[in-house]
């Protein structure tokens, strides 16, 4: 059965936070408060400067979703789109799910001009590295910090 890939909707808001703490537990053993998550989630569809959400379906049902974010590049003068939160139903996965929604990113960032995409994946996740590698994305030479909370 074919995939297709729309805009998410507030109707979609119940898959996305369920999916994103399933995302956050698979891949980082972190239980995310469902509150604050719901709210965040909310928050983009409040807020498109802050980014938009794509929802895999097949037969009509959703499989996956990501979100795009966008980062200013002063050296570049245009934005990268950052793919995130990435999540595919375990039934689905390895069926092209990442594969057909990263290229509906990729098509609307070079439509709007975007000057290239960037994600971040888990040191160990190699099966995930194969997969962007696969998709022509390079390993970056950054290494990424964070500090939360501020205080």
């Amino acid at each position: 059965m074919p995939l297709s890939v729309r805009p998410a909707r507030r109707g979609d808001l119940a898959h996305l936070v369920a999916w994103n703490a399933a995302m956050a537990w698979e891949t980082e053993a972190k239980r995310l408060d469902g509150a604050v998550l719901e709210r965040g989630v909310a928050a983009v569809f409040d807020e498109p400067r802050r980014g938009f959400y794509l929802v895999a379906e097949r037969g009509g049902a959703a499989v996956g979703s990501l979100l795009v974010t966008y980062e200013w590049s002063d050296w570049r003068c245009g934005d990268f789109w950052w793919i995130q939160s990435v999540y595919v139903v375990p039934e689905a996965r390895r069926g092209g799910v990442f594969r057909t929604l990263y290229a509906e990113v990729a098509a609307r960032a070079r439509a709007a001009g975007a000057v290239g995409l960037r994600l971040y994946v888990e040191t160990e996740n190699r099966r995930a590295q194969a997969t962007y590698e696969g998709l022509g994305m390079e390993r970056c030479h950054y290494f990424m910090y964070e500090r939360t909370p501020l205080g």
